[in-house]
């Protein structure tokens, strides 16, 4: 696709969704396009589909609309899936895109392999959100739009300083800002600030992390009941992975959270060498090269054994090619 625009010829309802404990970049492109729909195509019925999302996200316009009860059954003229490389990762929205007249699928995981009518998947690309940013018509891109389109961007680049960031990212990042929009009030408020209990598993994650593969890989895991002890859910634990990848020595962190008894869900990010994307795709997640995730059975213990022994074949081929 080169613009949304065409997409939207004789549509009269459009479904929106984003994939499972939706982050900043995946609620990020589905308000920024929804906005975007409203205000340029008003005789189309849009409705946005969403799990719960942060609080801190509310400041995005027309949060209150979403649905996050996928118990009506509906058909669509056009589901447009956002920021998803597996369609079962939209959970009990997915029969939305089953019962679609059409449907379009807008991603930058390398791990997808098109599952839609219309597949838009860019894996250079630093975010969906930033997908969204071309596929839109820049001079109809609203101060409203701009804030949840710049949210999605930065929350997936880690601020503009992950590998995935392109100098066209950045130009994008520029022309958002240009639209007057309260950038370090964003990135505030969604990004850095924490609550208290936030900061509090944050710290019980590091504090009882542990290194591996001769100091080359630190992990740490959170249980059911740790999560139970301080009153978090899964929301609260956005970030402490990234803050085990930032100690000094380590080319790869894996953070895992107990979602069910003897089953976690795995996040995992990497620095120069490994690619986790590969790691995570051979226990049936995905994701991206230096960021992936996915869901292991069996003790902490045995996720991490198996995780590290795909972990260590990089690392090994990685050594025997220096």
């Amino acid at each position: 696709m080169n613009k949304i625009a065409p997409e939207l010829e004789n549509v009269r309802s459009v479904a929106i969704a984003g994939h499972m404990r939706p982050d900043g970049d995946c609620v990020g492109a589905c308000m920024g396009l929804y906005l975007y729909i409203k205000d340029n195509f008003p005789h189309i019925d849009v409705q946005v589909y969403l799990e719960k999302i942060p609080v801190s996200y509310n400041f995005i316009k027309g949060t209150e609309d979403i649905c996050s009860d996928f118990g009506a059954d509906k058909e669509y003229d056009l589901f447009i899936g956002l920021d998803s490389g597996d369609r079962q990762r939209y959970g009990d929205a997915v029969k939305y895109l089953d019962a679609a007249k059409r449907s379009i699928c807008i991603d930058h995981h390398i791990s997808n392999s098109g599952y839609a009518d219309v597949n838009h998947i860019v894996p250079g690309a630093s975010s969906t959100s930033e997908l969204i940013y071309e596929l839109l018509d820049e001079e109809k891109i609203t101060n409203p739009i701009a804030e949840a389109l710049y949210m999605g961007i930065a929350h997936d680049t880690g601020v503009f300083q992950y590998t995935c960031t392109s100098p066209r990212t950045m130009e994008i990042g520029g022309k958002l800002i240009g639209k007057g929009i309260p950038f370090t009030k964003i990135l505030d408020d969604t990004y850095y600030k924490k609550t208290y209990v936030q900061n509090q598993i944050t710290g019980r994650a590091l504090m009882e992390s542990i290194l591996l593969l001769h100091g080359t890989c630190i992990a740490s895991g959170i249980r059911m009941k740790d999560m139970e002890f301080y009153g978090v859910d899964t929301s609260d634990l956005d970030g402490i992975v990234s803050q085990l990848r930032n100690t000094k020595g380590v080319e790869v962190a894996i953070f895992l959270y107990e979602i069910k008894a003897q089953e976690f869900k795995v996040s995992m990010r990497s620095n120069e060498i490994v690619d986790v994307q590969e790691v995570a795709s051979y226990f049936g997640g995905g994701g991206h090269v230096r960021a992936a995730g996915c869901t292991m059975q069996g003790s902490i213990y045995d996720v991490l054994n198996n995780l590290t022994r795909r972990i260590e074949i990089q690392l090994k081929a990685w050594e025997n090619k220096k």
